[in-house]
């Protein structure tokens, strides 16, 4: 039976799908059309050049392997990368059994604009007057890199996008690179650390962060002084510009329009542009079609709020950053009630530290409760025995007056034991009112339970995980809005 390209490609899917983890087969793999087959070569159709460079860096290997799978050692995959306008590439074609070549079509203009203005007789927009400067500051925050910026999935195509600009400033196809998500979540730290990489391995590269703020009181003071020409040429030097919260320049026509052809030229001779926003470049009211048009051109990513184990990392980091040593307990209760805003997980960092230095108190749970309580409206409940005894009984699929009964089988005094076990780590009860809680059995009991749960932990590695897993949900299901 002769197999066609849809199946062929089926399979090469099923393939990578066993090589790759879920996240990175959902972002790179699953967008991914076959278009047609000839003869050995199955030609697939991708969403934009980046999809095509991001493939051949990191899963060429992947990629011939499962091709000749299918097709034999003569098997070949070509690309067809979508146009904008919903045509194709027709005559740029990608082989993954060759090294990749750049046609006319694909090729950056790294040249000096011709005719172009030496930076140093320039007027810089940064500088204070009175004040000499020599060099141009990039404005950065030495503080944003990417060692200290983690990854996770909610921001790992961003993060990957931001490392190959940083290796490779305008020689991509993800220029711009638009940056957008809710407030906190490290919109300006990941934009900054491009900038101070792309420093690190090119000291000669002129490198400038701006808010758009700022960028609009410099044209503001450029037309007072008559002098839009000199900023128009200092910006259009520039190697790299970060432009920070673009959303703030909607609705300012005159500040849009120099924008506009400071854009342009940057963009025209190879330069890279980092924007950052708070929605995607559609959604920008206020500003002109052709600005937006243009912030479509390269590589929109989201950056999204961040999972309770990035969360976690991310608490660490800055604990290891500051020297800081904060009980485990601690931090995961932080953590569960932080949740949307990673800015608020410094805050709640910093003024723990504070208050505990201050008043002379031991980092505990209860110091930690005092100072959440600043920084979200509504505190977590308090855990209560019940509410575990109706988690562990719904785990188990049993009812929940079966652990208050005097039953002696196996899995219900296994649920029973896990229910006090949970209920003397994650509640301030005694030992007496837990067993109350379970048909009035005495204190010695609850310790026997307790201890049968702990052996079972350290001989049983499922039964440990199902324990852990509990427990989370339990902390994760009472702090959820």
């Amino acid at each position: 039976m002769v197999k066609d390209y849809v199946s062929i490609w089926d399979n090469c899917l099923s393939t990578i799908k066993r090589n790759v983890n879920t996240q990175s087969f959902k972002t790179w793999f699953e967008p991914i059309k076959p278009v047609r087959l000839d003869r050995n070569s199955l030609t697939i159709q991708v969403p934009n050049k980046f999809f095509y460079e991001w493939l051949e860096e990191h899963y060429v290997a992947l990629l011939k392997m499962s091709i000749r799978q299918e097709l034999g050692e003569t098997g070949r995959l070509e690309y067809q990368i979508l146009m904008r306008n919903g045509r194709q590439k027709k005559d740029n074609k990608y082989v993954v059994t060759k090294e990749p070549v750049a046609t006319n079509a694909t090729k950056k203009q790294n040249t000096p604009a011709p005719g172009g203005i030496d930076m140093g007789n320039i007027k810089n927009p940064f500088v204070i007057p009175g004040i000499k400067k020599l060099k141009v500051d990039p404005q950065l925050n030495a503080r944003y890199t990417f060692d200290s910026f983690i990854e996770g999935d909610c921001n790992r195509l961003a993060r990957s996008a931001g490392v190959a600009i940083a290796k490779q400033p305008g020689g991509t196809a993800f220029n711009p690179l638009v940056i957008f998500g809710d407030v906190g979540l490290g919109k300006t730290h990941l934009a900054q650390a491009i900038g101070n990489e792309v420093l690190t391995n090119s000291q000669n590269k002129t490198v400038i962060y701006v808010s758009s703020e700022k960028f609009t009181n410099q044209i503001i003071q450029s037309i007072k002084n008559n002098a839009v020409n000199d900023f128009v040429n200092f910006y259009q030097q520039v190697d790299v510009l970060i432009v920070d919260d673009i959303q703030f320049l909607a609705n300012k026509q005159k500040t849009q329009e120099i924008f506009f052809h400071i854009f342009n030229q940057l963009h025209q001779h190879g330069k890279q542009i980092i924007l950052t926003s708070d929605r995607p470049p559609k959604d920008l009211d206020g500003m002109e079609e052709r600005l937006i048009s243009r912030f479509k051109w390269g590589l929109s990513a989201d950056l999204q709020a961040p999972d309770l184990e990035t969360r976690m990392a991310i608490l660490e980091s800055k604990m290891f950053q500051e020297g800081l040593d904060i009980p485990q307990d601690v931090t995961e209760f932080i953590c569960f009630n932080i949740k949307n805003n990673i800015r608020e997980l410094e805050g709640v960092l910093i003024s723990l530290v504070a208050q505990s230095s201050l008043n002379r108190r031991e980092i505990d749970i209860e110091l930690a409760k005092e100072v959440i309580k600043n920084f979200v409206s509504q505190m977590s409940k308090e855990i209560t025995v019940e509410f575990i005894q109706s988690l562990v009984a719904s785990h188990f699929d049993l009812p929940v007056e079966k652990l208050a009964g005097k039953t002696r089988k196996r899995s219900i005094v296994i649920a029973r034991q896990l229910s006090m076990y949970l209920a003397k780590k994650l509640t301030n009860k005694s030992l007496k009112a837990i067993g109350e809680n379970f048909g009035g059995r005495d204190h010695s009991t609850v310790i026997y339970s307790c201890k049968s749960v702990q052996d079972l932990m350290d001989t049983d590695i499922i039964f440990n995980d199902t324990v852990a897993d509990l427990e989370k949900k339990i902390k994760m299901s009472l702090t959820e809005k």
